[in-house]
Formats: structure tokens, sequence, C-alpha cells
């Protein structure tokens, strides 16, 4: 299992994820940021690129903060 950080912006203009190092993203959703729709959101972005499902990745800290730790498989 592997751990990586991931920052959250929600109610951007558009949907995008960058790389910012091995184990690092920033993830910019147009969901916003109330009853997880940010979070699940992100997870989707996370998941998409990682090459897994969404349901796979775990918020293991930050599920009410923009900066989260995600566990994947």
């Amino acid at each position: 299992m592997g751990l990586v950080k991931l920052k959250v912006h929600a109610d951007s203009r558009r949907e995008k994820l960058e790389r910012k190092g091995p184990d690092a993203f920033e993830a910019h959703v147009k969901a916003p940021a109330e009853r997880g729709l940010a979070n699940a959101s992100a997870l989707r972005l996370l998941a998409g690129a990682l090459g897994l499902e969404a349901k796979q990745l775990r918020i293991i800290k930050g599920a009410h903060s923009p900066a989260k730790i995600i566990q994947t498989p």
C-alpha cells in the first residue's frame, strides 16, 4: 500500500490533475467543497491517473481539508 499527497481546489473552472512529485498531486475540480462532492471528484481524477478505480482509494487524513493523504493499494 502506498500513500499519496493530494491537494484539492474545489469550485474550479475546469477539472485537471497535476503531478507535483513522485507521490504528490494537485487536483482542480468543479464540484463544491460540500457533502463530499469535491472529495469524490478528486478521487475519480486521481484514480484515472493511477489506473485504478476510485473505490480502491481511501482518504486517511484530511477529509475536511484541502490537503489530503490518500491510501492506494
